[in-house]
């Protein structure tokens, strides 16, 4: 037989029972039900036994539909007490258990169950643990086996498997390791993994965290909705629903086996604590990044929480977020204090909205860590037991620990890495660099006065320099002149050396050997040459040169040119 999918509605006369059998056939259905007790039977459906939060009754007023496109059969049934609220109609799975088997516990112990159940009604809850003096215990007398878990009611699961889950929880040997020893060890890896420079970059360089903060989860217009409420009438009230569940969630719910657990005073508070310390992780994880899941955020929960990753026992609300505290500015990529006090804000928000709220959180990290090869081992010690519990828990419990938490503060200072003088620190060093770049502004204003002098000098030497140019640029009329004199020697010269060609007697006896630097050899050549063009032009082209080199003695040349022209005549 087939559990069939349903939900329940209800409005102040009647509840609505909505089952989804597709491909049944809708001529052959059985209904049941008297009291608080509903069966339902179509092939192959069988749901066989809900048990109501409240009574109905049978008067005629009941009524039954099918829809065939939908598949749905809907069953209105009178409520005994017209006006009664039933809570808890999105438990599907406290509902479906039977009455009369809710544990495999033997009877007696139920009994006990319900004694402490009525006590824990009774009394006031303060969140705090009894302290007990230590007690040396015999060697003998020590557990083989440290417990953990939901309500530490499990042992022994990580000793068979330690090598496989060594990935999920950071305690090594848990069923070894107590519960004092694994505080111990939990505070020393924090304080190591703490990162004083990762700190202070997320602290002064925030805009991705401050853009994440303004981020509103569903459970902030939940809670907007349901404050907008307070002003209607107790049964308008009651009808309204905040928190809905989809469809997965109701088939998780279905899947669920429901028990009953046999807590203590001592293992209620710590599941209570244990709640917080997860709630918060969680939502941590959802405002960070903004409702989307990645491969990281089943890291991210179990990590931030030390009651999932170290096993960890808490005694007080304020050591939960002391806990969560440090995890947050050790491990995660945003370590920023404002996202662990909002974290504390989300966690009161969701607790106010009641266990609906609280379930459908629980529901989403169950979902997580089925996804999450290593971390599915969680959802058997901690999470399927949290989302079975709830449902039973009563709702002003809820608000009670959502009270207590709100009153409880949390500083910089208790989480214990010197937060707030790392950042006095870091503050100081920064208004130190905030003078150096101003005292570097100042030095650069007071560069333009040094440029204009170095221009003024640039602009003398510009001066100076046009100057040469100028005189550089008379240069060439004394050297036009020179020319002048040059070309009129050259000229002279001429005449002298035209006379001997056409005479060819003696010239260079009465030349002047020593002012034209010309050696006995030289002259002998030119005179047995006299007669041979080329030898002649060679000695015309020395003689040339030897004429531009006496115009550097103009005086002397003109001299020369003298001497020269009284020896021809």
């Amino acid at each position: 037989m087939i559990t069939p999918a349903f939900e329940l509605t209800q409005d102040p006369d009647f509840l609505t029972i909505i089952i989804r059998v597709p491909y049944a056939r809708a001529s052959e259905f059985d209904v049941y039900f008297e009291g608080e007790d509903f069966k339902f039977y179509a092939k192959p459906y069988f749901l066989r036994q809900l048990t109501l939060p409240g009574r109905v009754v049978e008067d005629g007023r009941e009524k039954a539909s099918y829809d065939a496109d939908k598949g749905t059969f809907t069953i209105r049934l009178p409520k005994e007490t017209a006006g009664q609220y039933f809570e808890g109609l999105d438990m599907l799975t406290s509902l479906l258990a039977p009455k009369k088997s809710r544990s495999a516990k033997p009877l007696v112990e139920e009994i006990a169950a319900s004694a402490e159940l009525s006590e824990e009604e009774e009394e006031e809850f303060d969140w705090e643990i009894e302290q007990t003096p230590y007690k040396e215990s015999a060697e003998n007398t020590l557990p083989l086996q440290y417990r953990y878990g939901f309500g530490n009611l499990r042992s022994g699961v990580f000793f068979r498997l330690q090598d496989e889950l060594s990935d999920v929880i950071d305690v090594r040997d848990p069923d070894q390791t107590p519960v004092d020893g694994r505080r111990r060890k939990r505070l020393a890896a924090e304080a190591a993994k703490f990162d004083p420079d990762h700190y202070l970059a997320d602290f002064f360089e925030d805009e991705a965290i401050q853009h994440v903060l303004k981020y509103k989860p569903w459970w902030v217009d939940a809670h907007k909705e349901m404050m907008a409420s307070q002003g209607e009438t107790h049964q308008e009230h009651d009808t309204r629903t905040f928190v809905v569940f989809s469809e997965t969630e109701r088939e998780q719910l279905r899947k669920f086996t429901n028990k009953s657990y046999l807590l203590d005073k001592r293992s209620r508070h710590h599941v209570y604590l244990g709640l917080i310390d997860i709630l918060l992780a969680y939502c941590y994880e959802i405002r960070v990044n903004e409702g989307d899941k990645n491969v990281e955020s089943s890291w991210n929960i179990r990590k931030l929480s030390a009651t999932l990753c170290w096993l960890e026992s808490f005694t007080s609300i304020h050591d939960v977020l002391v806990s969560f505290g440090r995890r947050v500015v050790c491990y995660p990529l945003h370590r920023h204090f404002a996202l662990v006090i909002h974290a504390v804000t989300d966690t009161v928000t969701i607790l106010q909205l009641g266990k609906a709220a609280v379930l459908k959180c629980l529901l989403d990290i169950h979902k997580i860590f089925m996804e999450s090869e290593p971390a599915y081992i969680l959802n058997d010690l901690y999470i399927t037991d949290y989302c079975i519990w709830i449902q039973k828990t009563k709702s002003k419990k809820l608000a009670v620990l959502s009270e207590s938490l709100q009153k409880t503060t949390l500083a910089k200072s208790h989480i214990g890495f010197e937060l707030e003088e790392l950042e006095e620190a870091a503050v100081l060093v920064q208004e130190e660099e905030r003078m150096l770049k101003a005292a570097g502004t100042v030095s650069k204003q007071q560069l333009p006065s040094s440029e204009s002098e170095t221009s003024d000098s640039e602009e003398s030497s510009s001066t100076s320099s046009s100057e040469t140019e100028g005189s550089d640029s008379d240069e060439p009329e004394s050297s036009t002149s020179e020319d002048e004199k040059i070309n009129s020697l050259q000229d002279t010269l001429q005449e002298e050396r035209t006379a001997p060609l056409t005479d060819c007697n003696g010239l260079r006896q009465g030349t002047n050997t020593s002012m034209f630097e010309l050696s006995d050899e030289k002259s002998e050549v030119s005179l047995q040459s006299t007669c041979v063009p080329g030898k002649l032009i060679e000695e015309l082209e020395k003689q040339m040169h030897t004429a531009i080199r006496l115009v550097e003695q103009p005086e002397e040349l003109a001299t020369a040119s003298c001497v020269l022209q009284e020896q021809e005549e």
